[in-house]
């Protein structure tokens, strides 16, 4: 018995009104698609912002120097600078952490949102830059913050006076929350990789 032949499905023909908003949605979801560059004005933002707590914690170090060589050399009225320059060690360093935040966050915005930043594969430090999502942006910088409070903390202890018993107690609590925060930061991280790691 000869095959017979199957008849031809006729092609399906749209409206043109069917067509019109298909064009219509296909233009907006291109220009919505496009709109992820606006994150482009707060990535360079943080890099601007970033590359002035640099120059100011520079300066301030720079500024230490030069006080420092002052006093060696008589010139300095002051006897003792022990507590500020390590005072304004300590500064400069939490502003540079703050900084690390900002380059942080511009890097992860731009990795999440608009292209990966090839230049950075054949370095080894391209390990700041595993970022696959903003919720490992935020452990990133949440991290980064931490230790910039802990460093503020520091700085502000080198200037606390302890009166009375009560202030020697509140100090020993702060110094055991401040432990506390980070042995969760670290055992956070490690339940993250470790559940990773798991089939």
């Amino acid at each position: 018995m000869p095959d017979t032949p199957t008849p031809k499905t006729r092609p399906r023909l749209f409206s043109k009104e069917q067509l019109k908003a298909w064009k219509i949605e296909e233009t907006f979801e291109k220009f919505l698609w496009s709109s992820r560059f606006l994150v482009l004005f707060a990535v360079l933002a943080s890099l601007a912002a970033a590359l002035c707590l640099f120059f100011i914690g520079t300066f301030d170090i720079v500024k230490v120097f030069v006080d420092l060589g002052a006093w060696a050399l008589g010139m300095g009225g002051k006897q003792d600078l022990h507590v500020e320059v390590i005072g304004t060690i300590i500064g400069s360093v939490d502003v540079f952490l703050i900084a690390v935040v900002l380059l942080i966050f511009s890097f992860g915005l731009y990795e999440l949102f608009i292209s990966h930043i090839d230049a950075a594969d054949s370095h080894e430090a391209s390990g700041i830059l595993d970022i696959p999502s903003l919720d490992a942006l935020k452990d990133k910088i949440g991290q980064v913050i931490v230790m910039a409070l802990i460093v503020k903390f520091f700085q502000v202890v080198l200037s606390m006076k302890i009166d009375v018993w009560t202030d020697m107690l509140i100090f020993a609590g702060a110094v055991l929350l401040l432990s506390a925060a980070l042995f969760l930061m670290h055992w956070g991280k490690g339940h993250k990789e470790h559940s990773h790691l798991k089939p």
